[in-house]
């Protein structure tokens, strides 16, 4: 798997920070050239002084289609793109009957993603492969993020028919849904430091490693998914959670 990402072209959303940095590191490590967007450049920054000719960064947010059309206009320009990663998204606690907080939620979660993807259909490469991210809650229950679930359950829908739909153009696309992983968006739920810690003792009784997922394991899952060892792997949502939906 080494060799296969060698000069080829990922385009990572949201790729400041958590998942998305981590994969970001993974592709430029063996030798891709990475197209991302985020709205900050956060953990990139070191990235760009480290693997200079390979990354480029660009300023954006996939809820907006200006930002959505810069994001296409470099990928024509660098292209093909071989591998896409629509990684941007944000969770927060509503309540389960708050529509507008599954309004916001699934304009980057959902639409976000799959406007990406939209976006950039005609500079892909043939063939390339596409992993969106889901989350293992779609599995189970957690009292306060419904709206967050229902966002990423819809996308996995989504996404198992167009694997179908897009997979005779080429296009392999796939999911994977992390666990617990430690990543900033727990930071941006609001909970307090206390209510954190105790989220994060119950959720680790439970994980069978004992301790939240590092993003790096995440992302070596992405990256098996969107290498040839996954070829013949097609409308698949692969579960990261260290056992947890398991018991």
């Amino acid at each position: 798997m080494s060799n296969e990402f060698e000069g080829r072209l990922a385009v990572i959303t949201g790729a400041s920070s958590g998942i998305g940095l981590a994969v970001t590191t993974r592709l430029l490590s063996q030798g891709a050239r990475v197209l991302t967007m985020s709205r900050q450049m956060g953990g990139l920054e070191e990235l760009a002084r480290q693997f200079a000719e390979q990354l480029t960064w660009i300023a954006g947010d996939v809820t907006k289609k200006e930002d959505l059309d810069q994001l296409e206009q470099h990928a024509s320009r660098l292209g093909p793109v071989d591998f896409l990663v629509p990684n941007a998204g944000i969770a927060e606690l509503a309540d389960g009957l708050d529509a507008q907080a599954f309004d916001r939620q699934w304009a980057v979660n959902g639409a976000g993603a799959l406007n990406t993807l939209a976006g950039l259909r005609s500079h892909l490469a043939k063939p390339a492969s596409v992993v969106f991210i889901g989350t293992f809650l779609a599995k189970i229950t957690f009292p306060g993020l419904a709206a967050y679930i229902a966002s990423k359950a819809a996308l996995q829908a989504h996404a198992r028919t167009l694997a179908v739909e897009l997979a005779p153009h080429g296009i392999r696309i796939n999911m994977v849904s992390p666990g617990p992983t430690a990543t900033p968006i727990w930071s941006t739920l609001g909970l307090t430091h206390h209510d954190l810690a105790n989220v994060a003792t119950q959720v680790n009784a439970r994980l069978l490693e004992g301790q939240f997922l590092d993003a790096g394991a995440v992302a070596d899952v992405i990256l098996f998914q969107l290498s040839q060892g996954a070829r013949s792997v097609y409308g698949q949502d692969w579960i990261v959670d260290s056992g947890y939906t398991t018991r």
